[in-house]
């Protein structure tokens, strides 16, 4: 049976036409994974992926490509979005350890660890420099906007935001 017979009978949900198409480029999306990733069980693990995002999204598949180059684009975006969550992971991580030696050092020497500066740890780095320069530093809303290079909307609302969550992050900590 040609792919294109294959397809058409699996889109109407034919579950073998559908086995022996995901079958037939198994192989092929794993090897190109193992090209990426340079780990078996990482592309193991994105193949399957890849595979389960196949069967749900088989409706959206046209024939402008080859299915092949479908399955490959699935699976380059699964790598993709893999190495961006890693990326922030590692970024939270190196975070909390930075804040976990300032506090071990302040209170080390001597000086208190504020609930607030534990708080502007959970902030993003944008939020926590717009609510440190305007309410630790006292710049305004126009200088601020000016040093960091936004318009001044979006400091009022990375202000307004983080203030937010500063205050729901310090009354969680005072119940319990």
């Amino acid at each position: 049976m040609d792919e294109l017979s294959l397809i058409t009978k699996a889109k109407k949900g034919d579950q073998r036409a559908l086995a022996m198409l995901l079958q037939k480029h198994y192989a092929f999306v794993k090897n190109y994974l193992l090209k990426l990733t340079l780990s078996p069980s990482l592309a193991e693990d994105l193949t399957q992926e890849t595979i389960l995002r196949c069967i749900r999204k088989l409706h959206l598949y046209q024939d402008k490509s080859k299915f092949s180059s479908w399955m490959i684009t699935i699976a380059g975006r699964l790598y993709i979005d893999h190495t961006r969550k890693q990326k922030r992971e590692k970024r939270w991580l190196e975070g909390e350890q930075a804040r976990r030696q300032i506090r071990f050092q302040a209170e080390r020497s001597g000086h208190s660890w504020p609930e607030l500066l534990e708080a502007l740890g959970s902030l993003s780095p944008d939020m926590r420099m717009a609510v440190v320069m305007k309410h630790y530093y006292g710049y305004t809303i126009e200088e601020i906007a000016e040093i960091v290079g936004v318009p001044e909307g979006t400091v009022k609302s990375r202000i307004h935001h983080a203030v937010r969550r500063l205050r729901e992050e310090l009354t969680l900590d005072e119940e319990i």
